[in-house]
């Protein structure tokens, strides 16, 4: 599988990053099966969270005996610094490391979670503590929604953080607004050398009034063909690399379309956004 330099962090990471709620919601059994085809397609590069329902016990066995082959980043959710410190803690128990290569703010989605993150005891100042004490060798953010784009711009004016997680995919890029705050965000990114990793690039829409048949919160392309080409278009744009969706039986599909890939052209990028309209939109 090919890899990327993720940012100043030097990093090479393989151009799918293992989101680990893909094995969150497995027994031990299963999520072992998970890690081997991980291991098997080379990934090194894991983005865990403490919720993602047991991931962080489900990896625990395997990065105690492959912690050197992984890039590891985890995240808080947590606004206020004291429980964040605690929890980052927790994390390190739980993962069974006595160290992470990334720790993010997670899911800051509006100006005001980012306030709370930047405020006087805010959960800055505790992964700012991590990083200072060698509990990280990094730090990011990370967002969901249309306004992740614009909160992590007004972040990157107040603090220079060295990755960022955001969503992406051919359907939100085909929205004019919402390219114009992604591209501005992956061009700010790519001039301080800052690491950029995307989510949802299989998100086909909202389940609506289905029966989720995944452990995703929303419908995710399952055709071989739909996976193939929502990879592609996402790296074919400057970033880092894409996360998996969050249910492993679509693991195996996207790790061959990643190892498959190439980047489209122009006409192929086109071809797919002039389909955007086809699909429901994920965020209203």
């Amino acid at each position: 599988m090919q890899t990327r330099r993720f940012g100043r962090t030097g990093h090479m990471s393989t151009i799918v990053i293992f989101g680990a709620f893909a094995v969150g919601l497995l027994d031990q059994k299963e999520a072992d099966a998970v890690m081997e085809q991980v291991l098997a397609h080379g990934i090194n590069h894991i983005d865990v969270a403490p919720s993602y329902a047991e991931a962080e016990l489900r990896l625990g066995p395997w990065l105690e005996t492959h912690r050197d082959r992984f890039f590891l980043g985890c995240k808080t959710q947590l606004r206020d610094k004291d429980q964040a410190r605690e929890e980052l803690h927790r994390s390190l128990e739980r993962l069974r490391v006595d160290r992470f290569d990334l720790l993010q703010l997670h899911a800051v989605t509006t100006m005001e979670e980012l306030e709370a993150c930047f405020a006087p005891g805010g959960s800055l100042e505790a992964i700012v503590e991590a990083r200072e004490e060698g509990l990280t060798r990094f730090l990011g953010i990370t967002g969901h929604g249309l306004q992740a784009p614009a909160v992590q711009l007004e972040a990157l004016n107040r603090f220079d953080f060295d990755s960022l997680l955001f969503t992406l995919n051919f359907k939100m890029w085909a929205d004019e607004s919402y390219r114009r705050d992604a591209s501005r965000l992956i061009e700010v990114a790519q001039e301080r050398d800052i690491g950029t990793m995307v989510i949802k690039t299989w998100a086909r829409g909202p389940w609506g009034e289905q029966e989720p048949r995944y452990h995703t919160w929303y419908e995710p392309f399952e055709d071989e063909e739909m996976i193939e080409q929502a990879l592609r278009f996402n790296l074919s744009q400057p970033v880092t690399g894409v996360i998996n969706a969050g249910d492993a039986r679509l693991l195996p599909m996207i790790l061959d379309a990643a190892e498959r890939f190439r980047p489209m052209d122009d006409a192929e990028q086109a071809a797919l956004l002039a389909t955007a309209s086809e699909y429901e939109p994920l965020f209203t």
